[in-house]
């Protein structure tokens, strides 16, 4: 049997690697390790998916991102050896990368070496259509001047992917796109991703040096006094029979809840994952009737593959929104595993979409409910070992507590008539829409193209995210998602520090020659609506295009 010190110590090659991930080995780099996470897969409370999109890739800044170091270290368990030099990323199976296995064991090591040639130049890993014409420049791209403000080259990035109508195919569409993107970015060329990662983990250690990771509880002290002041106000509402006024502080106390729970999710308060996880489900579960291991398993896939609209869930939402015409081709939803159809609800509701975007957010929470139990329902989506395999007991748990005291002790038994009913549910329901609104705002109106593997997480979660500016008094309201471009280059960061760490994120994206994008909350809605619109409206001219071909097809027939 081989020592666990010389496992540790082997060297794997690229090819070797590949092959590995051919034989359905779930392989994984952080930093120079080569890490088989298949055993834990079953174990992560984040679910499967997440993992499955860093297979073959050099996770470390995701990782880093996402995990406590008591989780990095419990990786260490998994650790198969390490790499020499610099990693170039597989496109990962679940994302459609195809990988060949290693020849017989037989094999001579000269044929081995020819192999890692082969390997190394990407032949597993399909090109971006544009990737190719862009690494052919002269080194790292020109940085800005300056004299172009970050919003007006905001609207050129996300209108990138909208000029579509002068192409011939849906290739050169998303090709336009991507070279839009590209050339307002970091170029993908080794050089110049490494200076954005190196840059981007100094900035993460000057936050960490400035205390910015540290939670100000005081702080969570005054959201306290918040929660109580709407708890008082719904209570006492209800007593006196003021329903419609008692759904509506019960919905901006849910509405206040959901950002504690994002809070819990990301492990930012106590930096514990069974304290911060309980407090998630106590707010999630038992007072929201939502599902924060749900919510897990669905941000956690957000926060890796932002925007993309095969694999974030965060952006699969038809048949109601579209964010691009790539949905026209009825993707297939790597997360939900399921095509996500373009069928005649899908076309109707795309067609208006931006006329209904308000409409049906007012209806967002019934389905998180929905997901809530689909998850809950389902043990192939829940952690069914390690130490969070209680978790989704104790959720079931809440979620029978919320729907007695909500569903039976206030609905029910609190209100005496069904109109009475109705309103209440529907007030308190759909006075939680900003927080919908809040949730798509800072990414349907940015960036959906795949520019390819190459591309830095530092970068990708730039281009993919918006801030939103408001006055500091009001960033109780937004929560801390106002600060989305912060937030998602480090997630775990408290809330309440988000404003601090907005001035070192701008230096950083000044630095790199990356486009900080920041609307006000007006602004930031006319641009969601203005994208959906467009969207919308090449549906239509798409439909039209249809429909002439097949009249000029049935015309061209008759005249034979």
């Amino acid at each position: 049997m081989v020592p666990a010190m010389s496992r540790k110590n082997r060297v794997w090659s690229r090819r070797e690697i590949e092959g590995l991930i051919a034989d359905g080995r779930k392989i994984i780099i952080l930093g120079d390790q080569v890490l088989k996470v298949d055993t834990w897969i079953p174990y992560h409370p984040g679910g499967n998916k997440s993992i499955l999109h860093m297979v073959g890739r050099d996770a470390t800044d995701e990782i880093t991102a996402l995990h406590s170091k008591e989780a990095q270290a419990h990786m260490q368990k998994y650790v198969i050896g390490t790499i020499n030099g610099r990693w170039e990323n597989f496109l990962p199976p679940i994302q459609g990368g195809i990988f060949r296995p290693l020849a017989s064991k037989g094999v001579d090591d000269e044929t081995l070496d020819a192999e890692e040639d082969i390997s190394s130049s990407g032949k597993s890993t399909p090109p971006s259509p544009v990737f190719d014409p862009v690494e052919k420049g002269d080194g790292v791209r020109r940085r800005r001047t300056g004299t172009e403000t970050p919003i007006s080259r905001a609207s050129s990035v996300y209108s990138s992917e909208l000029e579509l109508a002068p192409f011939g195919s849906a290739e050169a569409s998303i090709a336009h796109a991507i070279s839009s993107d590209l050339s307002k970015y970091p170029r993908l060329d080794q050089k110049s991703q490494d200076e954005v990662v190196t840059k981007y983990r100094q900035l993460d250690a000057k936050l960490q040096s400035e205390g910015l990771y540290d939670c100000p509880y005081s702080s969570y002290a005054v959201e306290f006094i918040r929660y109580s002041v709407l708890c008082v106000l719904f209570l006492t509402s209800l007593h006196y029979s003021y329903y419609a006024l008692s759904g509506l502080f019960l919905g901006l106390l849910w509405h206040l809840l959901a950002f504690t729970v994002h809070d819990a999710g990301h492990l930012s308060i106590t930096h514990g994952f069974h304290t911060d996880s309980c407090i998630g489900i106590f707010v999630a579960d038992f007072l929201g009737g939502l599902s924060v291991g749900w919510w897990k398993r669905n941000h956690n896939v957000h926060h890796i593959a932002t925007n993309s609209p095969e694999h974030d869930p965060d952006i699969q939402h038809m048949p109601f929104f579209a964010i691009s015409s790539r949905f026209f081709t009825s993707l297939r939803s790597t997360y939900y595993d399921r095509d996500m159809n373009l069928d005649a609800a899908a076309r109707f509701f795309i067609k208006y979409q931006h006329y209904l975007y308000y409409p049906i957010l007012l209806f967002g929470r019934f389905n998180l409910y929905r997901l809530a139990w689909s998850y809950l329902l389902d043990p192939a989506q829940a952690p069914r070992k390690g130490s969070a395999w209680w978790h989704r007991y104790l959720e079931m748990a809440g979620q029978v507590f919320f729907w007695y005291w909500y569903g039976y002790r206030t609905l029910y038994l609190s209100i005496p008539t069904w109109s009475s009913r109705i309103t209440f549910l529907l007030i308190s329901h759909m006075v939680t829409a900003p927080l919908h609104v809040q949730l798509t705002l800072s990414h349907f109106a940015m960036s959906s193209a795949d520019v390819g593997v190459h591309e830095s997480f530092a970068q990708k979660m730039v281009r993919t995210t918006m801030d939103v500016d408001c006055p500091s008094w009001l960033d109780f309201i937004h929560g801390g998602l106002n600060f989305q471009v912060v937030h998602h280059l480090f997630p775990r960061l408290p809330r309440h520090n988000l404003r601090r760490a907005q001035p070192y994120v701008k230096e950083f994206c000044q630095d790199v020659g990356m486009p900080y994008v920041i609307f006000g909350f007006t602004r930031g809605n006319k641009e969601v609506i203005s994208r959906l619109g467009e969207v919308a409206e090449q549906l239509r001219v798409l439909e039209e295009c249809r429909k002439v071909a097949a009249r000029d097809l049935v015309e061209g027939r008759h005249g034979h």
